[in-house]
């Protein structure tokens, strides 16, 4: 799978191209407009081309909400030395769900997801020194000096990544205290990374963006979670800027959300829901 890979992006705000997702209620059904049907099919066929493991791959971030029937967990690896507050765990987390509902807004009301909402709970941060988190409440669980990838890592046992049976024995939480994704942010990284892991960003950028409307590398490592892909080396016919070709956008635009939309359109007959005829292209 072309899902874990560095994003060429940098937190300096680019210039918007493309046209922003409108403030409205997700078509009912799939109903692309014109000019998009040629270049989603064009998406859609590059990654049956270049996927090594498309229709099989069972832990996009799709597949991981529907398991939870209709939630998603977290844990935070906080890859960085710097203190954090209960004030600035809580900003953190309210953040992330934002920007994480961005995504699963487009989705409401369109072609038989069955969600309204899909909310987002944190249930856990990883950590070199436990001095670092200055709380001591019980809210989230906490995980120290447990080091993979030379970074702090949440329990594996709790992990979807490593239980894909969804099934959490050795989880001392249980499965109520699993985690689907990690956010893992690291001092002083550039650029990003995103996979059916969770999203890898840089501990200053999103401290920094915690208050803005579109953390937009964020963004981007998200759609890679749900399967997107990258688009270094060709555009689709007839599209401009838009956030997965990196660079380019700094939201969420129409032929994102058409994309995404795709994914579901494409999997939803996984989980039970009829296949989607096509009405264009």
């Amino acid at each position: 799978m072309r899902l874990r890979r560095l994003a060429t992006l940098t937190a300096t705000l680019v210039v918007l191209l493309g046209s922003p997702v409108a403030a409205q209620a997700a078509p009912a059904d799939w109903s692309p407009p014109a000019n998009l049907v040629t270049p989603l099919n064009q998406v859609w066929q590059h990654q049956e081309q270049t996927y090594g493991n498309l229709y099989g791959f069972r832990n996009y971030g799709w597949d991981q909400i529907m398991a939870n029937r209709g939630s998603i967990n977290y844990c935070v690896r906080w890859d960085s030395s710097a203190p954090v507050t209960a004030a600035l765990r809580d900003r953190i987390h309210a953040s992330l769900a934002r920007q994480f509902k961005k995504w699963m807004d487009v989705m409401a009301g369109h072609n038989g997801w069955p969600y309204q909402e899909v909310p987002l709970k944190v249930v856990g941060w990883a950590v070199r020194d436990r001095s670092t988190l200055q709380w001591s409440d019980s809210s989230v669980d906490i995980y120290v000096n447990n080091i993979r990838e030379n970074a702090p890592q949440c329990s594996e046992p709790c992990g979807r990544f490593f239980n894909q049976s969804g099934n959490y024995p050795n989880c001392p939480g249980g499965a109520a205290r699993h985690y689907d994704m990690s956010l893992w942010l690291t001092a002083g990284m550039n650029g990003g990374a995103g996979g059916d892991w969770g999203q890898r960003i840089g501990s200053e950028y999103f401290v920094g963006a915690l208050d803005a409307d579109n953390i937009h590398i964020l963004l981007h490592e998200i759609g890679h979670s749900f399967g997107l892909d990258d688009f270094y080396d060709w555009t689709p016919t007839g599209v401009g800027g838009f956030l997965m070709k990196a660079g380019s956008a700094t939201r969420i635009t129409d032929f994102d959300a058409w994309m995404f939309r795709d994914w579901w359109r494409h999997l939803k007959n996984r989980y039970g829901y009829a296949p989607t005829a096509r009405k264009a292209g």
